[in-house]
């Protein structure tokens, strides 16, 4: 899941960040609208969280744009505000979720899963295929009921490829949904990466190669 914090406090951006990339998320972070604008037209979002009060393009400009732009980005709109009054204003901006200040993380984890599921079609909250099965929310891999440990990269990597459905994920797909905007395009460790995944799941090999369309589950 690629998501994009848009938060002008710092700390805690950088906190928050931090947390959604120990659940193998890949996150970039924006310190204020303008500049969270910026990087929603470069790369595609799954979830975008964002702060409401935003110096430059404010949260609630910024969140217009987002869902004027008609993608499947989805938004968890954060603020200070908790009275109902304001948690209605964000959601009639096109929010798809509100969570008020102070927060606790595993919440905004569970919100932020949550919001990445919105796909089309719908996708279950533990996903199965061929003898493996993942939960996104508890972490967790077993491979024909056998646990498999995962660094959080190789977990980033098999939810992606798992939830293609079987279709083919270019390298390129991989690197966009699996790591952040400071990676290199030019470098190998997307191979790198299958290789040692398709290592920890052990034979028959259930991450297949594509020539010239990349991997897929099969």
């Amino acid at each position: 899941m690629r998501v994009l914090v848009v938060e002008d406090e710092q700390l805690l951006a950088d906190a928050i960040a931090r947390g959604l990339r120990r659940e193998s998320m890949a996150v970039d972070v924006a310190y204020d609208g303008t500049e969270g604008w910026e990087r929603i037209g470069v790369n595609e979002y799954d979830v975008v969280v964002l702060d409401r009060d935003l110096p430059g393009m404010s949260g609630d400009e910024l969140c217009l744009q987002v869902v004027g732009q008609g993608a499947a980005t989805r938004v968890l709109m954060l603020t200070a505000a908790a009275e109902v009054a304001d948690r209605v204003a964000g959601l009639s901006l096109g929010a798809d979720d509100y969570l008020g200040k102070p927060f606790a993380f595993a919440e905004l984890v569970a919100r932020v899963r949550a919001l990445g599921r919105r796909a089309v079609p719908a996708l279950p909250p533990v996903l199965e295929a061929a003898g493996v099965r993942l939960d996104p929310a508890r972490r967790e891999v077993t491979r024909d009921g056998r646990a498999v440990a995962l660094s959080p990269k190789e977990f980033a990597v098999l939810e992606v490829l798992m939830r293609a459905g079987g279709a083919a994920v270019s390298a390129e797909q991989l690197l966009e949904k699996a790591w952040d905007e400071n990676a290199d395009p030019f470098t190998n460790v997307v191979r790198v990466t299958v290789m040692t995944l398709r290592r920890r799941l052990g034979e028959p090999q259930v991450i297949l190669t594509l020539p010239g369309a990349g991997y897929r589950i099969g």
